[in-house]
């Protein structure tokens, strides 16, 4: 990565403008190429450093924003850029280290932060980097490294990365939710490997909140409530898989209240898992999901199929097996739901094809994976699990899904359930058109248009659109 701070030295000088003077130009020509909401949430807090030999490096909080610009905003920043900055053809993104951005551009540039400490690492006796990963309760294959990002985990992997490079408080805790076998436990694990792998002397702790639970219950039994205690509020990075698991369980919650705060009080980091919101746990003190909600809460979906492919050619190369290019791609079509699910399937096909000693059809892969793909098809999202869905959502009665009835607390609902239906499902414009009242093609790619928009400016709409897409796949 550059060295800002040379970069600062030598570009300011090269740049013939006030560089704060540049940005808010380019901010005025970049806020009429992307929606309010993501100028707001992705641009707000960058500033222009400088130009040098035709770059312009731009300076972002932290890897997070670095990662979704590059991967989402890059074209329309450099043409900001390009427009109001003559010479400039090329933009860096940096992430800025020693520098406070204020929230308010109004406030002037930015300032420089107070000096820190350097931070002093105790030595460690000499011991193998297993034994931490095991005392530690890790897996040693969920590293950042063995984890395929794909659009459905692109932003959660940052967060997570940002997370094991300490790059800012405002991340803790994190919470990440998905449903089961996405991969919530390997970034949440492969923070603590980086932990370790940096940091030797860290006191990492790893566990579900099923086991923290029974020990608490043990720890009350015995009456070794100090010793419980002691340790896990101790932890420099505490990892707690499956919070959901503390619904309805009061003096666990209880417990778990305190130890939380404990640590963040000491500046620990804490990761958090679930399968759902923490908004949506039941029965979970609001205390408790005050504080979940209080850092970074990231979501991961379901992969696409150009992830999940890529994940079957990553564990084939990494099992060592041979599966046809044809097989894989049957196995990546009909297998959605989740990441652990797809592995097990090659799994079972490798291990056939290795003892059988056959070459293996799709018809033998059907065969062989009857009862997953059975399960797959019985979790197949259609328009009338969506009309369901969104009618429960918005509190509309399901016949209004397909009258013709046009106020806007029955048609908004309606053209939100022809958007999930053209992204969920497969079916055709005249398909959906007609599964909602007979209405033509024009009438939802209108709805489409409509909802795709308003879920870029409006955060309202995106959350709606995401717990209703998230029940429908669980």
């Amino acid at each position: 990565m550059m060295d800002l701070e040379e970069f600062d030295e030598g570009a300011r000088e090269a740049t013939a403008g006030d560089p704060a003077v540049q940005w808010d130009a380019a901010c005025e020509v970049l806020g009429r190429l992307v929606s309010k909401d993501a100028y707001q949430r992705w641009f707000r807090s960058s500033r222009l450093v400088g130009v040098e030999d035709s770059r312009a490096v731009v300076a972002v909080p932290n890897e997070i924003h670095q990662v979704w610009i590059e991967t989402n905003y890059l074209p329309e920043l450099a043409s900001a850029v390009a427009e109001t900055i003559d010479g400039v053809r090329e933009v860096k993104l940096v992430v800025e280290d020693g520098v406070v951005l204020d929230a308010d551009p109004s406030r002037g540039p930015a300032r420089p932060a107070a000096p820190r400490e350097a931070a002093v690492v105790a030595p460690v006796a000499a011991e193998s980097f297993e034994k931490r990963l095991k005392a530690a309760g890790l897996n040693p294959q969920f590293t950042f490294d063995s984890f395929v990002v794909g659009a459905n985990s692109q932003f959660a992997h940052a967060a997570s990365e940002a997370v094991a490079k300490r790059k800012g408080p405002g991340y803790n805790p994190l919470f990440i939710h998905g449903g089961p076998g996405l991969g919530k436990t390997h970034l949440m694990q492969a923070i603590g490997h980086e932990y370790l792998r940096k940091q030797p002397g860290s006191k990492v702790v790893y566990l579900t909140c099923e086991k923290f639970t029974n020990e608490f219950i043990d720890a009350v039994r015995k009456g070794d409530l100090e010793k419980f205690r002691k340790r896990y509020r101790s932890a420099d990075v505490m990892l707690l898989d499956d919070v959901q698991f503390l619904a309805g369980k009061d003096r666990s919650q209880e417990e778990f209240f305190h130890t939380f705060n404990t640590l963040l009080d000491g500046r620990c980091q804490v990761v958090l898992t679930s399968d759902r919101p923490a908004s949506e746990i039941k029965s979970l003190e609001p205390r408790l999901i005050s504080r979940f909600e209080c850092g970074l809460t990231v979501e991961l979906q379901p992969p696409v199929f150009e992830t999940r492919l890529a994940i079957l050619g990553k564990k084939r190369d990494e099992w060592k097996v041979r599966v046809d290019e044809g097989i894989m791609r049957f196995l990546a079509e009909r297998i959605r739901s989740n990441v652990r699910r797809l592995e097990g399937a090659l799994m079972r096909v490798a291990t056939f094809a290795s003892l059988a000693g056959e070459h293996v059809t799709e018809e033998r892969v059907e065969h062989l994976l009857r009862d997953l793909l059975r399960e797959e098809a019985g979790k197949q999202v259609t328009i009338d699990t969506i009309q369901r869905a969104v009618a429960d959502h918005f509190d509309v009665r399901l016949a209004d899904m397909t009258s013709r009835r046009r106020p806007a607390s029955i048609a908004f609902p309606r053209q939100i359930a022809m958007y999930l239906s053209r992204t969920l499902t497969k079916g055709s414009l005249m398909e959906i058109g007609e599964a909602f009242g007979g209405r033509d093609h024009g009438t939802v790619i209108h709805a489409c248009k409509k909802i795709g928009s308003q879920m870029e400016s409006d955060a309202s709409v995106r959350d709606a659109i995401g717990v209703i897409e998230a029940g429908l796949r669980r």
